[in-house]
């Protein structure tokens, strides 16, 4: 045995004997096998891939001697492979929680029209007209099983997030994907337009009583042999698997219960009818002892149902004696039973069921009221804040701050309440020691916090006080409220407001942090700052976690000796930069000149940052307002100023990247061209990446268009951007001694990272230096991608080189990414830019994505039309785009669509035309575009192919097409050009219509 042989033989021998997967064709070859193979406990392949394999083989088109490409026969083959699908189907007992898991829309919906033909349903009879009493059994459950799928799957394509299910893909076009979502959104479109049949038919099957029968693998063979026989004239109608009404009547409750639910959302009403079916799918739940052999319930998802529906319509029910503790609340609140309410929340502090969210919320919710002018809730409010505050610190949480608003001003009333809760709260027996550690806490900071010395005894007298405290801690505060009580009289003290507190205001520390953190008075923040430096030392500028300042100005500011001007400046520049960031740009100057203004008098290299971070402000403000339509130019002294930042040259002082960025954005978003082409010293290019870029491109924009000769500079900028998406190669060994190539992304080969580059280029906002860019990046995609069929087009693709001399070292990948993000970048400024959306169109056209495509193709054409009441531009609709979106409609089956579009061309597609009209299974209107056609030959075409195949109204209709007037072709030419244009224009507009 050579050595290679008994290298296979050992590994073959290491593997697992397995049995090889069971093939979809063994089981037309013999028809028992079927069964046998769903009896196992693990079948491979599962049951409903089965489903899918034998229905994606049945619908499989046909091709003729023509090589035409025909709709899938109706031979014994296909019947049998549909059938096998059933037995599958029956095999699961017809349960559509499984089948809507396992297959996708089209698949189940190919499926259930099958079970409705094999049932002997009537043809062509809507559903909602049949008499389902005097049905066979087994065609009126074959009926409800498909409505009942219908109104499931339009309540399931109304959830926000639904998982793609692998399935067959019927019709053979390029775009898989694509085309299976159409033709979901086409079922869904058709079975939301019959919604309200299918809630009759199954609202008219309640009223059914008898039991009903449903198709098994038995039944299914029975009418297999018996074709002839009708459905009621055979053993099958009976032979079913017997569904009890109840059981039935159970399920279908449910289903309609959803459907009335989803319907509730615009008409309230229908919440109501939800509630009566779903409180009768829980009746029949309960009568239902074993096993349900039919209906399928998600109970979870029922009693959710049910809480909801009580909670939207205000109602209650007898019968239901325990309520959820949600519901419960919300009984209360509907009932306007606040007392109870209150009792609810006293009682859930000790079983602690609610989560605190909620109870927050309820508190929210009323406090609402109150503010909206119902002051009988008042009280109401101050108690359930009382009882969560006590919740809060049995659970170590921060206590609120309507809270602690609250205890400014209590009265003997309040803080007797407040003991009340807390006496309450605790369990005497299951309280666990943590538990009560926190209420002696809490209680404690209670007796601190109280000005008014006699509610503070009041506390300090209450029993819970006594019993949790230790005899230390009880001393302690006894002396600290005598003391109190001899040196201020606290009762006429003035109680400070908590928006408002002076300088010689005695307030806790708590107090005077939370104002800092929301104050953008720049005098009041440094009050406050002198308030808190007096009651304590330490670094204030710790006090909340968000304030952020750039880590290179960080040690800047805390080598500043003094602490509270290091505090003060640490949080004004925060501060600052935040309100740069959301847009604020009026209290952002307000807090950037305070700290000017500060750091001047000690710090020239502080003063220097405030200065560039004003700057960034200014220029952002001005780029904001742009954006919002402002177009006046900057000031001089702004632009002066952004100049005079870019040519700095003073050491130690730390610099942010950005700022540099975004100021040569500013330059070129303001054509500021001359000055970063003639007047930006070298040595700057040289070492500021964003000033090489920004030279480069106001370089290469002011050249076009050019000669040839003046094209160093877009050549230099070529090479500067192939650089940047490049990625740099290294040789590793393996350790069996063989060399392979690694690619690493984001390698420093270019004078920015890739990621940093895109970041530059979404500051840009000059239209001239954004099209120079898409151009080069179209350029750089068709040379990496080297598709001469799919290249992708854009302006001034000619200043660019044709080839690349290390391509390899290209990264296709980010050129692709970058410049789609850069064309939708783009399109977000101007959307109705028509040389970017021809751009964006054929980038959706040459990765397979054709509706999108049209869309921007008809876009396009939109924006220089008028709306198409004037002739797109022929620099516009090429015969390239043309030729695009008569393939993009071809590949989507809108072959009538083709057929008009052929006219178009420069010279008339005659071909592609006859072949379009050639094809019989069309996805447009068809007959309904024939009078957007001008051209003779194609009418006359199409009289002829409707004759031929014997369709007498359509060929009525091109008769009328071609019979008109103005087509006459001893016609003058304006006359026969101006009925071309009047037909091109209500085409577009037409076909804009059905794309936007």
């Amino acid at each position: 045995m050579s050595a290679e042989a008994a290298d296979r033989e050992a590994v073959s021998g290491s593997r697992p004997n397995t049995p090889p997967q069971t093939s979809w064709f063994e089981f037309i070859l013999d028809p028992s096998l079927i069964e046998q193979h769903l009896e196992k406990a693990n079948p491979d392949p599962s049951a409903v891939h089965l489903v899918i394999q034998f229905l994606e083989q049945a619908s499989k088109p046909s091709v003729n001697e023509q090589n035409q490409v025909q709709p899938p026969v109706d031979n014994r083959r296909n019947r049998t492979l549909k059938l096998l699908a059933l037995k599958v189907a029956a095999h699961l007992r017809w349960d559509l929680d499984v089948l809507e898991k396992g297959l996708t829309t089209p698949v189940l919906n190919m499926l259930l029209n099958e079970l409705l033909c094999v049932s002997r349903v009537p043809p062509g009879v809507k559903h909602v007209d049949l008499d389902l009493p005097t049905l066979p059994p087994t065609t009126a459950m074959a009926v409800l099983i498909y409505n009942r799928w219908a109104i499931r799957t339009i309540v399931l394509s109304s959830f926000p997030e639904k998982q793609a299910k692998p399935g067959p893909h019927q019709l053979n076009m390029m775009n898989l994907v694509q085309q299976e979502k159409e033709l979901t959104d086409n079922i869904l479109s058709v079975l939301k337009e019959q919604a309200t049949d299918s809630i009759m038919v199954l609202e008219g099957a309640l009223n059914i009583k008898k039991d009903f029968y449903v198709h098994t693998l038995r039944t299914l063979d029975l009418l297999a042999a018996d074709p002839s026989a009708a459905n009621g004239e055979t053993e099958s109608s009976t032979a079913g698997l017997r569904i009890s009404a109840d059981e039935l009547h159970c399920q279908v409750r449910y289903d309609l219960g959803g459907i009335y639910f989803q319907q509730g959302c615009s008409d309230p009403s229908a919440y109501v009818k939800a509630q009566e079916h779903f409180r009768k799918t829980r009746e029949l739940l309960a009568k239902l002892n074993s096993e349900p052999l039919h209906c399928h319930l998600d109970e979870k998802r029922l009693a959710g149902y049910w809480t909801a529906c009580r909670a939207l319509t205000g109602s209650s029910d007898p019968s239901d004696s325990q309520l959820t503790p949600y519901g419960l609340i919300n009984n209360l609140i509907r009932t306007h039973n606040y007392q109870a309410l209150i009792e609810a929340f006293i009682k859930d502090n000790v079983t602690r069921t609610l989560p605190n969210s909620f109870r927050h919320s309820v508190q929210l919710e009323l406090s609402h009221r109150v503010q909206q002018g119902d002051k009988a809730l008042e009280e109401v409010c101050h108690k359930l804040c009382i009882c969560n505050a006590v919740r809060d610190a049995l659970e170590g949480q921060v206590l609120s701050m309507r809270f602690q608003q609250l205890l400014l001003r209590p009265s003997k009333r309040t803080i007797a309440f407040l003991l009340e809760v807390c006496l309450r709260s605790l369990d005497k027996e299951h309280t666990s020691e943590a538990s009560r550690r926190k209420m002696a806490l809490f209680l404690k900071s209670l007796c601190e916090r109280l000005e008014e010395v006699p509610l503070a005894y009041m506390v300090s007298s209450h029993k819970l006080f006594m019993e949790l405290l230790q005899d230390e801690e009880k001393k302690t505060l006894l002396d600290q409220m005598r003391k109190r009580s001899a040196t201020v009289n606290l009762s006429a003290k003035p109680l400070p407001s908590f928006y408002d507190i002076p300088a010689s205001a005695s307030v806790n520390v708590g107090q005077l942090e939370q104002q800092l953190i929301l104050s953008l008075d720049t005098r009041q923040i440094r009050q406050i700052l002198i308030e808190l430096h007096g009651m304590a030392e330490r670094a204030f500028w710790r006090v909340n976690s968000k304030w952020e300042v750039p880590a290179n100005y960080i040690n800047v500011i805390l080598a500043i000796k003094d602490n509270l001007t290091r505090d003060l400046v640490y949080i004004l520049m925060a501060k600052g930069l935040h309100c740069v960031t959301i847009k604020d740009f009026a209290h952002g100057r307000q807090l950037f000149s305070a700290c000017l203004e500060l750091v001047t008098e000690f710090s020239p290299k502080l003063r220097q940052v405030m200065l560039n971070e004003t700057l960034l402000l200014e220029v952002r403000a001005h780029e904001a307002a742009a954006a919002e339509g402002n177009a006046e130019r900057p000031p001089p002294d702004l632009v002066s100023r952004v100049r005079g930042y870019l040519e700095m040259r003073i050491h130690d002082i730390p610099l942010r990247q950005v700022v540099g960025e975004e100021c040569v954005a500013f330059m070129l978003n303001w054509r500021e061209n001359d000055y970063l082409t003639l007047q930006a010293p070298q040595s700057l290019v040289n070492n500021n990446p964003y000033i090489k870029l920004g030279q480069l491109l106001a370089s290469t924009c002011k050249e076009l268009p050019g000669p040839k000769e003046s094209r160093r500079t877009a050549k230099e900028l070529w090479d500067t951007v192939v650089q940047i998406c490049s990625v740099s190669s290294q040789h590793k060994r393996a350790s069996d001694g063989r060399v392979s190539l690694i690619k690493q992304r984001e390698a420093s080969l270019g004078v920015l990272p890739r990621s940093k580059f895109i970041t530059f280029v979404k500051k840009l906002r000059e239209p001239l230096v954004l099209t120079t860019l898409i151009s080069l990046f179209v350029r750089l995609h068709s040379i990496v991608r080297d598709d001469i069929v799919n290249e992708v087009t854009a302006e001034h693709l000619s200043i660019w080189p044709t080839s690349l001399s290390n391509m390899q070292s290209v990264d296709v990948e980010a050129v692709v990414v970058t410049m789609k993000e850069l064309v939708t970048y783009a399109l977000s400024l101007n959307p109705n830019n028509q040389s970017w959306l021809i751009t964006q169109a054929d980038i959706y056209f040459v990765t397979n994505q054709y509706s999108a495509a049209m869309h921007h193709y008809l876009q396009a054409g939109t924006v220089c039309s008028d709306y198409f009441t004037k002739p797109v531009p022929p620099d516009v609709y090429t015969d390239q785009v043309l030729k695009r979106m008569i393939k993009c409609c071809s590949l989507l089956n809108c072959h009538t669509q083709v057929a008009v579009l052929c006219q178009f061309l420069r010279e008339v597609d005659y071909m592609t035309a006859f072949k379009a009209l050639q094809e019989q299974n069309s996805h447009d209107a068809m007959d309904s575009f024939y009078d957007y056609i001008w051209d003779v030959t194609i009418l006359e075409y199409l009289t002829h192919i409707h004759h031929k195949r014997g369709e007498i109204e359509k060929r009525q209709v091109a008769i009328k097409a071609i019979g008109q007037t103005e087509l006459n072709s001893s016609n003058p030419e304006e006359v026969l050009q101006l009925a071309a244009q009047k037909r091109k224009k209500k085409f577009l507009q037409a076909m804009a219509k059905l794309y936007f």
